[in-house]
């Protein structure tokens, strides 16, 4: 099947998740909207579900919404490309069913 090629390619997105870690060092200020998805960020343990489901890690992606509305312009881009976790929302769900 067509998705099931490109699995492992999509799996790999779920390393945008690592930027997630950036925010322990310089978190987000407590007055900075967003709070609710930041909390989102901890999605991102769903990629461990890359371990079972190929194409699933992607999930892992969701780990940069910790930095969503950050203080810094750099790492606002990594938390914004935290929303690349729903690639594999698909794989999951196809193991699901």
């Amino acid at each position: 099947m067509a998705i099931a090629s490109f699995a492992p390619w999509v799996g790999l997105i779920g390393l945008i998740g690592l930027a997630g870690l950036a925010g322990l060092r310089r978190p987000v200020l407590p007055a900075r909207s967003g709070a609710a998805i930041r909390m989102l960020g901890l999605l991102g343990l769903a990629g461990l579900a890359g371990i079972w489901i190929e194409g699933a890690g992607a999930m892992g992606a969701f780990g940069a919404l910790g930095l969503w509305n950050h203080q810094s312009p750099t790492l606002a881009f990594w938390g914004r490309l935290g929303w690349a976790g729903m690639a594999g929302l698909p794989f999951a769900l196809r193991a699901i069913a």
